[in-house]
């Protein structure tokens, strides 16, 4: 689990020498409580770090400078809280590369009706100072998320905490490297892209590596850590006696672990943080990676099957926005439907590879034929997901952008037993219905693989999407059809100017 306390957001405040020291120091006395008061918040997973009032243009330009290069700084939140000339921003913003939240809040939260004065005015400015500022951003078409209310408001909190978390995320990806075995899943159109592009657009780079660097890791894997990682299994999963040594179906569970080993070792000594493959490209392995993928996801480690990186990507990313967040987030697919129109449903799950962090009970260790693939039967963790919020996203190549499509969901507690489907499994309802959510998908262009979240919420993706760059499309309660059709024509005509 990444450890947000790790990263740190500046706080600066803006203002200008027009109003003379008093004010200034009032100003900075200010500035401090409320950084002190947001980095001590619960719902902010950051620290919040307050920086020395900018009153000109080269203090403005060397804080923001200074932000980009500092070592885990994930984002700046500015405030304006007197009157600072905006043309004094101008240079600072164009070279500040870190996102960036406007705080439109004041120190005060009530007007003192029988106190105030010009001197109060002249101090707390910011209902006013924030607009010259606001303008000066958006004429410079910078994107950056605008938080409004009082800085103790929990609203408020909650805002600047789920920002952070969407910051956290893009800094995770700048640099971040993920391997591809093989290649993509033959003639799949909506798993590949534009790698080049993404790694401009992205921070990430994507590079192929032949599934022989794996299975030379393989095989010279040692028994004795199989049988370590074996008692491992032991204490966390439901097993039965014949997969246990001397047991007929020990020998997948074996090869398993001498996967799980392998593969773990490859990620930590190339320094990546996800991986994809696909089974049409795993010769030399024995089985397919199921039970290995599982427990790497549950460790943080971004996947999507059948070479599909931009979800790989994107779990990631995930990951570590809902780090220290009850629920999970990890890979899915929407697999099949069920159509009853007193309850549609749609059941959700992979061949193997469902996310451990996801279970709502204790797993079960199991080893079953797959039916795909060419391998021997290869070992699983088979469990429910619990219901409750949640929501699918998907990223996508649309030729001259990328594209972010969000559907929030409700999933729901199983209600039937499914004894003969030997794989995890989560069944949810698409808000706003069923076909309304699908067909939405469907025009969007959105993938049959998302990242599945337990703990995010549509805004905070928003908010990274917004970081990167790329389009969001949204389906959730409130969506109609004929004005979601209209927002992606509307979105080609612009992206096309």
């Amino acid at each position: 689990m990444t450890d947000l306390k790790t990263y740190e957001v500046w706080f600066v405040t803006g203002s200008q020498h027009l109003y003379g020291e008093e004010t200034l120091n009032q100003v900075a006395e200010h500035s401090k409580a409320i950084a002190a008061g947001l980095d001590g918040a619960a719902g902010i997973p950051v620290r919040v770090v307050f920086k020395p009032t900018v009153k000109t243009t080269e203090e403005i330009y060397d804080t923001l400078l200074a932000a980009n290069s500092a070592e885990n700084v994930i984002g700046v939140i500015t405030w304006m809280h007197t009157f600072s000339p905006a043309k004094m921003w101008i240079r600072g913003l164009s070279i500040l590369k870190k996102p960036l939240l406007h705080l439109h809040t004041q120190y005060n939260r009530d007007i003192p009706w029988s106190s105030i004065d010009m001197d109060f005015m002249n101090l707390n400015q910011s209902a006013h100072g924030d607009r010259e500022f606001g303008f000066m951003v958006s004429r410079l078409r910078k994107n950056r998320k605008v938080v409004v209310g009082h800085w103790q408001d929990p609203e408020v909190i909650a805002q600047i905490g789920g920002w952070s978390r969407a910051a956290a995320g893009w800094y995770d990806w700048q640099g971040a490297k993920f391997a591809r075995f093989g290649d993509n899943m033959r003639f799949v159109a909506v798993t590949d892209g534009d790698k080049v592009e993404a790694e401009l657009q992205f921070g990430f780079a994507v590079n192929s590596y032949g599934i022989g660097d794996l299975v030379a890791l393989i095989d010279n894997v040692s028994d004795a850590d199989i049988k370590s990682l074996i008692e491992e299994y032991k204490t966390q999963y439901t097993i039965a006696a014949d997969l246990l040594e001397g047991g007929d179906r020990y020998a997948s569970v074996y090869e398993a672990a001498k996967i799980e080993i392998a593969l773990r070792k490859f990620l930590v000594d190339g320094g990546f943080k996800g991986f994809t493959d696909t089974f049409e490209d795993l010769h030399g392995m024995v089985q397919l990676p199921g039970l290995a993928v599982q427990r790497l996801l549950a460790d943080g480690y971004g996947f999507a099957g059948e070479g599909d990186w931009k979800t790989t990507a994107l779990v990631r990313a995930f990951k570590v926005m809902g780090s220290g967040l009850e629920g999970g987030n990890g890979f899915m697919e929407d697999y099949t439907y069920h159509f009853d129109p007193n309850n549609e449903l749609v059941l959700g799950s992979h061949m193997l590879e469902v996310d451990a962090s996801l279970a709502s009970t204790k797993p079960s260790l199991e080893v079953h034929p797959l039916g795909i693939g060419g391998k021997a039967d290869p070992a699983r963790l088979v469990f429910n997901v619990a219901g409750g919020a949640a929501l699918n996203a998907s990223i996508v190549d649309m030729g001259n952008r990328f594209r972010m499509i969000v559907n929030e969901v409700e999933a729901v507690e199983p209600q039937n037993d499914l004894p003969n489907l030997p794989v995890a499994r989560v069944l949810w309802k698409p808000l706003p219905d069923m076909k309304t959510g699908c067909a939405a998908w469907i025009y969007a262009g959105g993938a049959h693989h998302t990242a599945y979240s337990q703990n995010l919420s549509a805004e905070i993706i928003q908010d990274f999407t917004d970081m990167a760059g790329i389009e969001f499309l949204r389906i959730g309660a409130d969506t109609k059809l004929d004005q979601f059709r209209n927002e992606i024509r509307w979105n080609d005509a612009a992206y096309k100017l």
